[in-house]
């Protein structure tokens, strides 16, 4: 009697091995990899924020566009995904976007900062470039520099909410009632043509591309902006794209194509009509050094 328990414990010990092995099994399913589910699916979702010349819809082409989205389109066909998916969000969410999983990559230009390191993985980056300020036309308060607006009492900077350019005005002396956020580029650059704000705050890129499109008189690009200085270093944002911390094997398939990608003339013609150029390029700098907090000037 006892040994027909055994051979019965086996036959079923074996059976139950045997069925969690079968291919298509839920739990080989949930131990995917974000890399593998997309080339499975043969589609991947990016979050963007809606911010020329990064990442934006164009209607007219019915098309998600910008200089993060057209990169992601070809080292993603080389990592053997074929398309993506957009993912509207305001730039404030992107990373708690991330982390809930509503997508798999920011694709919006971020700028790689220290504190961002701490809850996402970055790439390396893809472009370099300093910031700038929108003002009124002639520029009445003479505001050339985030020193310039601390120095003035009743001077008010707009910027976007969960922007680089927040840490920057406080650091260097703007009092957070000076200091108005805005979800988006649009708001604020709406908010110094009513004159809420004395000028608005965003990278030379962003700047340049809301003023070429808005085409309006009555406002203009501060000449010259004096980028800001930290800790005695001119600082530089390094814009970049965004996983999360567990999706190691993703970030390490986007760094191999970056590596062969970022610099290459395929990369200056396909990143040259949103504003970039070889100037733009990041050189030999990586999210590592960006991400430590001792080299403020790639923050």
């Amino acid at each position: 009697m006892q040994w027909h328990r055994c051979i019965l414990i086996l036959a079923v010990t074996l059976l139950f091995g045997c069925q969690d092995s079968q291919p298509g099994d839920k739990s080989n399913s949930i131990a995917q990899t974000t890399l593998e589910q997309a080339r499975a699916k043969g589609s991947l979702r990016i979050g963007y924020a809606n911010e020329a010349p990064y990442a934006y819809y164009d209607p007219e082409q019915d098309r998600l566009t910008g200089e993060a989205p057209e990169i992601a389109r070809l080292v993603l066909k080389e990592m053997g995904v074929k398309n993506i998916e957009g993912v509207l969000t305001e730039f404030g969410a992107l990373i708690p976007g991330l982390k809930a999983r509503r997508f798999d990559i920011i694709a919006a230009g971020m700028y790689i900062t220290p504190e961002r390191c701490r809850e996402v993985a970055f790439s390396n980056p893809t472009y370099g470039v300093g910031g700038g300020f929108i003002v009124k036309n002639n520029n009445p308060k003479k505001l050339h520099s985030y020193e310039n607006v601390a120095g003035q009492n009743k001077v008010k900077l707009g910027v976007v909410a969960g922007t680089v350019e927040i840490n920057y005005a406080r650091k260097l002396g703007v009092p957070d009632d000076r200091l108005l956020i805005f979800p988006d580029a649009l708001s604020a650059l709406s908010g110094v043509k009513t004159g809420r704000v004395d000028a608005f705050s965003a990278t030379s890129l962003t700047i340049q591309t809301l003023l070429n499109k808005a085409k309006d008189k009555t406002i203009e690009r501060a000449r010259p902006f004096h980028d800001p200085v930290i800790d005695g270093k001119s600082i530089k944002g390094f814009g970049a794209f965004a996983v999360r911390k567990e999706d190691q094997n993703l970030l390490e398939a986007l760094n191999r194509e970056l590596a062969n990608f970022i610099g290459s003339p395929e990369h200056i013609r396909t990143v040259h009509p949103f504003g970039f150029s070889k100037g733009d390029l990041p050189g030999n700098v990586t999210a590592d050094q960006v991400c430590r907090p001792e080299t403020r000037q790639f923050e």
